[in-house]
């Protein structure tokens, strides 16, 4: 990681930190949208009440474009139901591109679509979602956009668990890169510069994000 990649890491982290997005709770953990148990959990949907720090956040996503995937490279951003869509209409604003966002599944009535807005086959999407734990999600909303004639190669989030281990094989299998701002490692170090989390509160959550599988199911999880 570059310096400037750790640094809009910090930056994001931060934010996360100040708004009161990162909650842990090591004797009752909380059960991901996966089914998984955690003693972590981001809420990223907080952004929403907070305008200068969504505004913050909102530009270091378009600068991770421009650096990491480059302009010429996306024409739509798509939003996944429901985080990323207003997360996309944000993005879309800042970059001055069009926007689409995808359903998890149809209405069943109506035209029955998952993808809401104008999108013509072969154009090239980027997948903008909150935060990605296992990364499910991605590979639905990334299935729903190449069958209606998308080209999908990049996914962002704000935040990434980085500690499944079947992710990156996932997301590889189907040609996915997953970018993203803050992971848990730069998280806990900015929760322990700030003094929000103890040292054996830390050593505990670290524990889990080595062994994540092993951690949830001795704690009721999938």
């Amino acid at each position: 990681m570059s310096d400037k990649q750790e640094n809009i890491g910090e930056k994001a982290a931060r934010i996360l930190v100040d708004i009161g997005a990162v909650n842990w709770n090591l004797e009752t953990p909380f059960i991901l949208t996966s089914g998984a148990a955690s003693p972590v959990y981001v809420d990223c949907r907080r952004l929403i009440s907070y305008v200068r720090e969504r505004r913050e956040i909102v530009r270091m996503l378009a600068e991770k474009v421009k650096t990491d995937i480059g302009l010429k490279n996306i024409e739509i951003i798509a939003g996944g139901e429901t985080a990323g869509i207003p997360l996309a209409a944000w993005l879309s604003e800042e970059l001055s591109l069009p926007m689409v966002y995808v359903r998890k599944k149809t209405k069943g009535f109506g035209k029955n679509k998952l993808i809401e807005g104008v999108m013509e086959r072969g154009q090239k999407v980027l997948l903008l979602e909150d935060l990605a734990t296992t990364a499910k999600s991605k590979l639905s909303f990334c299935e729903a956009l190449r069958e209606a004639g998308a080209e999908v190669s990049h996914t962002l989030v704000i935040f990434e668990y980085g500690c499944y281990p079947d992710t990156d094989k996932e997301l590889e299998s189907v040609s996915l890169t997953l970018h993203s701002l803050a992971t848990w490692e730069i998280l806990l170090q900015t929760a322990e510069k700030s003094g929000l989390i103890k040292k054996d509160e830390s050593e505990s959550i670290r524990d889990f994000l080595s062994d994540p599988v092993s951690w949830s199911k001795k704690h009721g999880g999938a």
